[in-house]
């Protein structure tokens, strides 16, 4: 996280001072325009912070829509959201232990728990709490956009997020990403309000934020790394600066961001800020030995190491809403705010001036996000796991800062309607695909199942990660295994998955089926299973063909549809021993 205009910049002392008479559209620093209070931000690209009337219900029906589309949506919960269900509704004590056999840090899991004690553990109550938190997330922008470019950018964050399909589909989904969201934009503001003055209270807050940060995701690992670069160079340049300006015997920087503060006071303001990251780190301690077992047995077995060009891409196409016109659209479409944000300052009428050098109100914002990414791709590299969209969520905030900026630039009669009607409409097609479409076919196979289930019953689920949707959805009376451990099916032990599933013998595992549905006297043996899984290539082919010789023939009752759904399989019915 970083400053902005009005604030100490990494930015070189020394410089010339700035003219009174800055061009038109040029966002003007407060030295250069007037003497506000600390805490009194300034308009980016407009003469006035408020909105026009056209503009004010434009924003009002964003965040409407918005508000609605973060707790609709009608699939049913896929492998990553059920199985994050069936590790919060354990035991406080228990969540630790059966995270070292996940892959994940606590806090997410731990929150859940308490809002399922009081809400249930319905798809659409658990879905709930990352929406109330994807709706937090609109007033804190509203905030971070002001800290960075005045009212109206902290509006053009607003619209942006409102109808941000990326920003929905984790609103909908029982996932800790809005809650990660939310935190990065807290940590966002209490950095740069601690830029000016770092109170006790701001610096605790920074303190806890970056723990907890830490106890959500570990890619807050690269995002908290990328903040404390980005300060400390900051806080050497300004050293520097108080070095050269003193042998001058000068006590005070020329920077046009710092108000004229002491180079000094900077750089002890900065440390402190530093310090208080540091300290959200030592707090994260505790879990430390489980991160690092997770890290040794879990890791990410279901892909391998992704490109950073592939990174990028995928991530912007996440950032529309997905693989689909309008989605590639929003999704590069954001991108050219970004790059407008970064480089671009509008001059008069319809000129805007690049400056390849960046634009000091958002340059450190972006430079946290592209070393984020640059540390994360290294990590992956290392260590061999993979990289999934939704990892993005830890830049995503400050991507759409920067990006909000951006659109405020091309505030030029024509251009600017145009470019918010496309957003808009782009982006209310991405939220209502997030809608409509369905994560997870194990409703419809769940729902082709159910009206010929008999007592003793065996439903085989190959591989396991279909568990944890399947389960939810049928009734608990009828006896379910997984593949390959014969476990049950709420749960996926990823402790050395690969090395696991290389040894399975589909074989074996069908002998024991038929024997397992014998004691059981079942009518029918189902099999629910996918081809598509790392680790498990042929195997639940085989698996099928196995059952079907020693049960005799089989019948396909749903097929696997990848083109719809996100998490596919297929149903298939053998004969059991009560049915012969």
């Amino acid at each position: 996280m970083s400053q902005g205009p009005g604030h100490p910049s990494l930015e070189s002392v020394g410089s010339e001072p700035p003219s009174m008479h800055s061009p038109p559209g040029r966002v003007l620093t407060d030295t250069e325009a007037r003497s506000p209070s600390a805490d009194e931000p300034r308009e980016a690209g407009t003469r006035h912070g408020s909105l026009r009337p056209v503009e004010a219900a434009v924003v009002a029906v964003a965040v409407a829509t918005g508000l609605v589309l973060r707790f609709w949506t009608h699939s049913h919960l896929w492998l990553d959201e059920a199985l994050t269900v069936d590790i919060a509704r354990l035991p406080l004590g228990d969540i630790g232990a059966a995270l070292r056999q996940d892959g994940h840090p606590p806090l997410y899991y731990v929150l859940l728990h308490g809002w399922m004690d009081v809400f249930g553990q319905s798809d659409i109550a658990v879905r709930a709490l990352s929406g109330v938190f994807a709706v937090i997330a609109l007033p804190l922008g509203w905030l971070a956009g002001r800290r960075a470019g005045g009212p109206r950018a902290g509006w053009a964050f607003v619209v942006l997020l409102s109808l941000s399909p990326f920003a929905i589909r984790y609103g909908t989904e029982t996932r800790m990403y809005s809650l990660l969201m939310v935190l990065v934009l807290a940590g966002y503001l209490l950095v740069r309000n601690a830029l000016e003055r770092p109170s006790f209270g701001r610096l605790a807050g920074i303190t806890l934020v970056s723990g907890a940060l830490l106890f959500t995701h570990y890619w807050a690992m690269w995002l908290l790394g990328s903040t404390i670069v980005v300060l400390a160079i900051r806080a050497w340049r300004h050293r520097r600066s108080s070095q050269a300006l003193a042998s001058d015997g000068s006590s005070r920087s020329s920077d046009a961001f710092t108000n004229d503060a002491p180079a000094s006071d900077v750089v002890r303001t900065t440390t402190r800020v530093l310090i208080a990251i540091v300290l959200g780190g030592v707090l994260f301690l505790p879990w430390l030995p489980s991160m690092l077992s997770q890290a040794a047995h879990t890791g990410t077995p279901w892909a391998g190491v992704v490109r950073p060009t592939t990174m990028v891409t995928e991530s912007l196409q996440d950032f529309g809403g997905g693989d689909f016109a309008e989605g590639v659209l929003l999704g590069w479409g954001l991108l050219a705010l970004f790059l407008l944000g970064l480089l671009a300052a509008k001059r008069d009428g319809y000129r805007l001036e690049l400056d390849l050098r960046t634009q000091p109100q958002v340059r450190r914002e972006a430079a946290v996000v592209g070393l984020t990414l640059v540390l994360a791709a290294l990590a992956e590299y290392v260590t061999g796991t993979t990289f999934a969209t939704r990892y993005a969520a830890v830049i995503f905030p400050l991507f759409l800062i920067v990006a909000a900026i951006g659109l405020l630039q091309l505030d030029m009669p024509v251009v600017l309607p145009i470019v918010v009607a496309t957003l808009l409409v782009v982006g209310l097609v991405g939220g209502v695909h997030n809608v409509v479409t369905d994560r997870t076919q194990a409703g419809d196979v769940a729902a082709a199942m159910r009206p010929d289930l008999q007592p003793g019953d065996l439903v085989v689920i190959c591989p396991d990660q279909l568990g944890p949707s399947m389960h939810r959805l049928l009734p608990a009376s009828i006896s379910q295994v997984v593949y390959p451990t014969f476990g049950s099916p709420d749960r996926v032990d990823w402790r050395d998955y690969a090395e696991r599933n290389a040894k399975a013998d589909p074989k074996a595992f069908a002998t024991e089926v038929v024997s397992r549905a014998s004691a059981n006297r079942a009518h029918s043996v189902w099999l629910v299973e996918s081809g598509s899984y790392e680790t498990f290539e042929g195997q639940c082919e085989a698996l099928v063909g196995e059952l079907g010789a020693q049960l005799g023939g089989g019948q396909v009752v749903v097929s696997e549809n990848g083109d719809r759904f996100f998490e596919h399989a297929g149903l298939a019915r053998f004969p059991g021993p009560a049915a012969k």
